[in-house]
């Protein structure tokens, strides 16, 4: 990792990377040009240059126009970039890692190549069905779920019997897999914490996510994403990773998600599941989530 010095220096370098560009701007304007020296964002999925069994996925998914999280992160991600990002629930933060880690397999053998992390089994379960789908048209990847409340035998006979190029879990079970040797992480190239700051500011929880991150090679992309990500807590994940991409969505008003109607019925505890089912008969969707206050609640 980059001592204090090295990042100074790299702060400095920013600094005069930035002097440089406001000349040229200066300059282009003396001369008449028209112009700025500013990214240009890509207008549809198309422009990621994905796999074409990708890019047949995401229409099959309905999805048209990428999210600005999306524009931001998936040409850095592809590339094999470390990203740090913090947005919003519902930015489609989730599609940036599974698309970037999709376009970048190439699997040859069976062995684990990427490893998603996060710090519910319902999440988990979540995560590998959006690979699932995403992968549809590359019969070839595999993917596997481990998470506890379930007998850990039967992940021991998966990973023995029918390796998943792609592991989703929860620290704790991954690291009981980890620890009895049956899940191998040393090809891996992908390492992933979605909800990153419900792991690493838990104490027992980072330690599980440290002990597994030593168990992975040195040189691998690490991507970590959140939808409420501390300025207590950054430091904390950019020692995982060497020169991240970050992207912080601050801002109250940036964290509005344009084009969303939102609306609320207040009801007695015992009307929800009914209310709940009319609506689904009513309502035209593509794609439903609930959240939950407490489990064994709606």
């Amino acid at each position: 990792m980059a001592d204090a010095d090295d990042l100074l220096d790299y702060e400095d370098e920013e600094q005069t990377e930035q002097t440089i560009t406001e000349e040229k701007e200066k300059d282009a304007n003396k001369k008449g040009v028209k112009g700025t020296y500013v990214s240009i964002h890509s207008s549809g999925f198309r422009d990621f240059l994905l796999k074409p069994e990708i890019l047949r996925a995401i229409v099959d998914c309905g999805f048209e126009h990428p999210s600005e999280v999306q524009h931001e992160c998936i040409p850095q991600a592809v590339i094999g970039m470390d990203i740090l990002c913090q947005a919003k629930s519902g930015m489609g933060k989730t599609a940036v890692f599974v698309l970037a880690t999709l376009q970048q397999l190439d699997p040859t053998e069976n062995v684990v190549y990427v490893l998603v992390m996060c710090h519910t089994r319902e999440l988990a379960f979540q995560i590998s069905k959006e690979y699932s789908r995403f992968s549809k048209y590359m019969p070839s990847i595999k993917v596997g779920v481990f998470f506890g409340g379930l007998p850990i035998q039967r992940d021991e006979e998966v990973l023995k019997s029918n390796p998943p190029h792609i592991v989703v879990g929860t620290p704790g079970r991954i690291l009981a897999l980890v620890r009895s040797k049956k899940l191998n992480l040393k090809h891996l190239k992908h390492f992933i914490l979605d909800e990153c700051d419900k792991m690493l500011e838990q104490l027992d929880m980072r330690r599980d996510v440290q002990e597994i991150y030593r168990n992975t090679p040195h040189n691998k992309q690490v991507m970590m994403f959140s939808a409420t990500l501390s300025k207590e807590i950054r430091p904390v994940c950019k020692k995982f990773m060497q020169d991240p991409m970050e992207v912080y969505v601050d801002d109250e008003a940036k964290l509005t998600l344009h084009g969303l109607q939102q609306h609320y019925v207040k009801l007695k505890e015992n009307e929800k599941n009914k209310k709940l089912f009319e609506l689904l008969d009513v309502l035209e969707f593509n794609q439903v989530k609930r959240f939950l206050y407490k489990f064994g609640g709606t």
